[in-house]
């Protein structure tokens, strides 16, 4: 990824902007599905056009999503894995490098990583604070950041993250 890329992720990710509102796409990349209803599917079509076949079809938060190529205009050429197809820009975010650290912590504490941005969520699992190597993935929702760390995604107060 090239430093502005690099950049341009941070400056979203600082400014606490939604990969809804602020989709950085990046060929070679991993995306994520946003700005599709939740009772919706982003449809992956077998060419760069709205008219094209379908290929295959993506819920809104699904990820491991590549842009395989530069994208042509509003359209990127990707691959889930499964299948090829095309996307457009406007349905995928990408998923930030590993450069966060869990940051904050008290002494002897533990940041907890939710299910669900709310306090009052099952807690996944619990973040050394001596933690790095977290992914943003691109979904933010008040102070509250989704993650990616260790194999876990969840949701984490973004107070407590901070870049290395």
């Amino acid at each position: 990824m090239s430093k502005h890329s690099l950049f341009a992720f941070a400056v979203l990710a600082i400014s606490g902007l939604s990969g809804a509102a602020a989709a950085q796409v990046v060929p070679g990349e991993e995306h994520c599905v946003v700005n599709v209803r939740t009772d919706d599917r982003l449809n992956m079509r077998e060419g760069p056009s709205a008219n094209a076949p379908v290929a295959a079809r993506k819920r809104y938060g699904e990820c491991g999503i590549r842009v395989t190529d530069e994208c042509r205009g509003s359209w990127c050429p990707v691959e889930d894995g499964h299948s090829l197809g095309w996307v457009h820009r406007r349905y995928i975010a990408m998923v930030s490098p590993s450069m966060y650290c869990v940051a904050g912590v008290a002494a002897g504490d533990w940041l907890n990583l939710r299910a669900w941005p709310s306090p009052q969520s099952r807690i996944l699992t619990k973040l050394s604070p001596h933690q790095c190597d977290i992914a943003f993935m691109p979904y933010a929702k008040g102070n509250w950041q989704k993650i990616r760390a260790d194999g876990w995604e969840g949701w984490v107060n973004r107070g407590f993250l901070s870049g290395q």
